[in-house]
């Protein structure tokens, strides 16, 4: 088995798939709409086949400001290596994104970054 896809609700449907474009490489396919419910998506396909829905439709609440919370949390993406962490690291900062760590090895190993992205989505940047 393997997870086909992961999906968000977003506020700014065309501002979230142009930052997976610009700084992950992201693909995007045409705008799905349904226009009896006004729901609109976008798929956005990832050079080792991982997929992220993005989706928009009226009355869905935007998140809490709070991090330390419970369900999914963040979304982790290897970028390759711990150059490319650096690099896309401070590219998203002087962006003006705030990356709250890293980039640095965490106690289990793992070479990372954290960002806080559009709509305040955390993206983890890793080896």
């Amino acid at each position: 088995m393997k997870i086909e896809h992961i999906a968000m609700y977003v506020q700014d449907l065309e501002k979230t798939r142009d930052f997976f474009v610009k700084y992950f490489a992201a693909k995007s396919n045409a705008m799905y709409h349904n226009p009896n419910t006004d729901f609109k998506s976008y798929f956005l396909s990832f050079d080792d086949g991982a997929r992220l829905e993005i989706m928009q439709k009226p009355g869905v609440e935007a998140q809490t400001e709070n991090q330390m919370r419970t369900g999914f949390i963040h979304v982790a993406i290897s970028v390759g290596s711990k150059e490319q962490v650096d690099k896309l690291t401070e590219t998203l900062k002087q962006d003006g994104y705030m990356v709250t760590s890293g980039p640095r090895t965490t106690g289990d190993g793992y070479y990372e970054s954290c960002v806080v992205a559009v709509e305040g989505n955390l993206i983890e940047i890793t080896v």
